[in-house]
């Protein structure tokens, strides 16, 4: 039986809302929002309730959408034998694009993956490239940290000018991706204020 993603997320989004009072006001919604996905998560929930057109493997045509469309992909998603093929910069699952980065311990350093916008599948992919353009210069692909938020970074590129918030579990192992990158306004404010733009939204539209 796969195990519903949401009580995590509900907790952790809870959590930072109480450490973090600027981003308050979003994690609340938030957090009702991933109260209504939870209902629809699962095998037996949608039937007859949601669209036949987001029961297909393709990301959903509008983002009005998303907020119904994404515990439906993400339940697929949970349940798929992916092949292994070429490592994009879309997801292997949906072709949709990454909403974050999530680096992850392994041996003495980390390996980045990706996470999905719609269905939050990872997969492995090199951390010295732009997922959005395929920039490999190291110097022209700045990254941005702040104190107040020491495992959450901002990977940008100065060829695109976009840029991707990294979610560092090697710092913080209590950290959930899909809720920490949505906690960390601050440091989207001060990238889109530097002129980069966020490669796509996440579920809030942001």
């Amino acid at each position: 039986m796969t195990r519903d993603p949401w009580d995590r997320r509900i907790q952790r989004a809870n959590e930072l809302a109480e450490r973090w009072p600027t981003a308050a006001e979003i994690l609340r919604f938030y957090v009702e929002l991933a109260k209504f996905q939870r209902t629809i998560y699962g095998p037996n929930s949608w039937q007859g309730d949601i669209p036949e057109h987001l029961l297909e493997r393709r990301p959903p045509p509008h983002m009005s959408d998303i907020w119904l469309a994404q515990p439906v992909y993400e339940y697929q998603a949970s349940q798929a034998v992916l092949t292994p093929g070429p490592v994009e910069p879309v997801c292997p699952f949906c072709a949709s694009k990454p909403v974050a980065g999530v680096l992850r311990g392994e041996g003495e350093g980390a390996k980045r993956h990706l996470l999905c916008s719609l269905c939050s599948t990872e997969w492995e992919y090199r951390r010295v490239i732009c997922p959005n353009c395929g920039e490999e210069d190291q110097e022209k692909l700045p990254i941005y940290q702040t104190p107040e938020i020491p495992h959450v970074r901002i990977d940008a590129c100065d060829t695109c000018h976009t840029y991707i918030k990294s979610v560092d579990l090697t710092k913080d192992g209590h950290a959930v991706p899909v809720v920490d990158e949505i906690a960390a306004v601050s440091l989207a404010l001060w990238s889109e204020d530097h002129g980069y733009t966020k490669l796509t939204p996440n579920i809030l539209g942001m």
